[in-house]
């Protein structure tokens, strides 16, 4: 066994990680500890999980590196004494969308720097949303941090704010950071903060670079946003993009060239090898699965089983997924629609094809937006609770057009900051083969996507 590394996922959810071979990969040790529910939460509750899971490894005594990814976009505001002032505001609270649109009529064309329009996520929106309704608090900030910033600046053991660092993909989920000049935008951090004191910001490091070191000597990389350690963990190169079938869908590319899509539909991040990481998020995905085992009385297996004995087109059957509204395309109001109904094609068979054709043509749309971006795509990378099921795969081969690779199961996003915590150890990017892949390369069947957006279109003012 050769010099150990560590990978960390502190998402909403719960903090994992994973201990593994620097040189192979290899996975000599993983825990788990759940994060509570909730919108804005005490970071120092991210803090005491990460300790229990890193204490469940053995500690970092033995650990050459250690990398953090975690959920983007959340606001931790410390004061100068370092401590927290309030709950951090995380990535799905919405309390800030008044004030996404503020900065976005102030800063026209801000798309062009920071890569995408702001919404309520963004972490720029959410500290004006402090100078707005909490001005005592405002006035207390000494320093704002993401919350893998947070975590990697404890891990350290300092309370010097100069100490902060993060990352460019998890700086470019700020909403000020200039994406292309790779610099804080200052004029939207003023825009966004009560004027009593300058706000410090961390430090953004290149990839590989150390950002500091525990008490006992363990080097801390630079850390990431969880998609783009998940890209890193999949292994994913220029030319694929990564659609993840989850209760909401997401679809991310690698590319060379910066997004600034002036529609809002692509958020233009960065990734954590120095490229790029366009991002298009569908609200209903994986549900639509579990609402057509509600409609049908299945399980999973049999949804396949019924979905792979219809044909291409269910008969004619059409589903547009919009049980939850979408934002890609923009329609928050819309609901679902099953259009093509009659005495010949309404089978179990054919609505069980129809309900998750409709939840993949939804994510060729999410591609297609990349398209338009100039994004290149080769080959798609499918992860996610729905990447399980055998129809899902197979049909996404057809639909995409492009062949589909399914790795099995696994914790991408730790494994995405191991294999950073690597690079920092040994000077280089390792080449680990983490997973088994299945590869599904069906003939492309467009006529099944035209159907879908001629319905979408039809029905673009329905709600």
């Amino acid at each position: 066994m050769g010099e150990l590394i560590a990978g960390v996922d502190s998402s909403t959810q719960s903090v994992k990680i994973v201990v593994r071979d620097a040189d192979t990969g290899e996975l000599v040790a993983q825990s788990r500890a759940p994060h509570p529910d909730g919108t804005e939460i005490n970071p120092e509750i991210w803090w005491q999980a990460l300790q229990k899971v890193i204490s469940d490894i053995g500690g970092l005594e033995k650990i050459k590196a250690i990398a953090i990814a975690g959920q983007q976009h959340g606001m931790v505001a410390l004061d100068k004494n370092g401590d927290v002032i309030r709950p951090a505001l995380l990535w799905n609270d919405t309390r800030s969308a008044v004030e996404a649109e503020e900065i976005n009529r102030n800063f026209i064309g801000i798309e062009r720097k920071v890569g995408s329009k702001l919404v309520a996520s963004f972490t720029a929106s959410k500290l004006r949303w402090m100078k707005k309704n909490e001005i005592s608090n405002s006035q207390k900030v000494a320093a704002i941090c993401l919350p893998h910033d947070f975590l990697s600046w404890k891990l350290n053991g300092s309370k010097d704010l100069n100490t902060l660092f993060t990352d460019r993909s998890d700086a470019s989920g700020t909403g000020y950071f200039d994406i292309n000049a790779n610099q804080y935008l200052n004029e939207i951090v003023d825009f966004s903060h009560i004027e009593a004191q300058p706000i410090l910001l961390p430090k953004v490091l290149p990839p590989n670079a150390i950002g500091a070191n525990t008490p006992n000597g363990t080097l801390i990389a630079p850390g990431a946003g969880d998609n783009a350690a998940a890209a890193l963990g999949v292994g994913a190169v220029l030319g694929d993009v990564i659609v993840s079938l989850g209760t909401s869908g997401t679809a991310f590319a690698v590319s060379q060239t910066p997004t600034s899509d002036p529609t809002g539909e692509v958020a233009g991040f960065c990734d954590a090898t120095g490229n790029y990481l366009p991002l298009v998020c569908t609200l209903n995905a994986s549900r639509i699965l579990d609402s057509a085992n509600q409609i049908l009385g299945t399980s999973f297996e049999e949804l396949d089983f019924l979905a792979l004995r219809a044909e291409p087109g269910a008969g004619g059957l059409i589903l547009l997924p919009y049980f939850e509204g979408e934002r890609t395309p923009n329609r928050p109001d819309a609901k679902g629609v099953l259009a093509g109904l009659d005495l010949k094609n309404a089978t179990r068979e054919n609505i069980a094809r129809a309900l998750i054709e409709g939840m993949l043509c939804g994510m060729a749309d999410a591609i297609q937006s990349l398209q338009n971006n100039g994004v290149e795509v080769r080959r798609v990378l499918l992860i996610g609770g729905g990447a399980k099921s055998k129809a899902v795969c197979t049909i996404a081969s057809q639909i995409f057009g492009v062949p589909v690779l399914v790795p099995e199961p696994g914790e991408y996003v730790a494994n995405g900051a191991a294999k950073q915590a690597a690079w920092i150890a040994k000077g280089k990017m390792p080449n680990w083969k983490l997973a088994n892949t299945e590869s599904y390369a069906q003939t492309p069947t467009p006529q099944v996507l035209d159907a879908y957006r001629k319905l979408r279109d039809r029905t673009e003012n329905w709600k």
